[in-house]
């Protein structure tokens, strides 16, 4: 499967906010982006909108980032991978990943919890192929489960730091496919302070917080919705320029594909903070 080196990572609504009538995804597969990555919710199935923008585009690939596993059982995500893939073929990727404890009402083994869920997913009658499937992936366990039985992984909320560490533990050939964050504001305090925003929920969440802990952010950059340190390494912002470099390290760090999530400050699709990216993000 071809994701291109950049996608777009989006959680709500894919409309146009000039527009309502009107899906964004046909012009950002015109724009060049390479995959449009939707939150999987906490959807029985598939939430219905990775039918919308498949049927709405004609090449681009699409990405679930993520299906919970203590959601979407895989009786039911199984047989609708094999639904889409028989409408577009070759074009959807099912990511999934064990979530967060504060979000399960029993969270118990998640790792183990995985391995099954691969296994229930292998045993379909229409398997779910490894090669059509990521995991999301911070820690090295999850990673090497990734590179064993997945495409590859999907990490979320890391420095590019966690991006040449996961390559390594990965090796040279499975997918990496980090979601960075970006804020496109050239002041510094109006770009941290949308990036704060957007970073506290994940800071008071033990799997991302532990995770910056391994990369020697302490409690000090934790607390109070992160240190300017730790919101510049995690979130880059600045004009188009700076953050096409800070996607360009991760791709020189080892990733894949990187899926841009644009952090704006107000509600709906940022499409045009995507439609002024394209020009440098893409470039090359």
């Amino acid at each position: 499967m071809q994701l291109g080196r950049v996608g777009v990572w989006w959680s709500g609504s894919w409309r146009d906010p000039d527009d309502p009538g009107r899906s964004v995804a046909p012009e950002l597969e015109s724009l060049g982006y390479g995959a449009l990555w939707s939150s999987g919710r906490f959807d029985a199935g598939l939430a219905p909108h990775f039918e919308k923008l498949l049927a709405s585009t004609d090449h681009v690939a699409v990405a679930s980032g993520i299906v919970s596993i203590w959601a979407g059982a895989p009786e039911d995500v199984g047989p609708a991978v094999s639904a889409l893939e028989d409408r577009f073929p070759g074009r959807f990727v099912l990511g999934i990943g064990t979530s967060h404890s504060v979000a399960v009402a029993d969270y118990t083994r998640p790792y183990s919890k995985m391995v099954a869920y691969l296994d229930a997913l292998d045993a379909l009658a229409t398997p779910v192929p490894p090669e059509r499937r990521v995991l999301a992936a911070l820690g090295p366990r999850m990673l090497r489960l990734a590179a064993a039985r997945a495409a590859g992984a999907h990490p979320y909320f890391v420095p590019v730091e966690h991006t040449a560490w996961a390559r390594g533990i990965l090796g040279p050939g499975p997918l990496l496919a980090p979601e960075v964050a970006v804020v496109l504001e050239t002041d510094p305090a109006r770009a941290r302070q949308l990036a704060r925003g957007y970073a506290s929920t994940y800071l008071g969440l033990t799997n991302y917080t532990q995770n910056l802990r391994n990369f020697g952010f302490d409690d000090e950059d934790i607390r109070g919705g992160g240190s300017d340190r730790l919101i510049d390494a995690v979130i880059p912002w600045g004009d188009a320029a700076t953050l096409a470099a800070a996607v360009r390290a991760h791709l020189d760090a080892g990733a894949d594909h990187v899926c841009v999530q644009v952090i704006a400050g107000r509600e709906g699709f940022p499409l045009h903070e995507y439609r002024e990216l394209a020009a440098t993000l893409l470039a090359g």
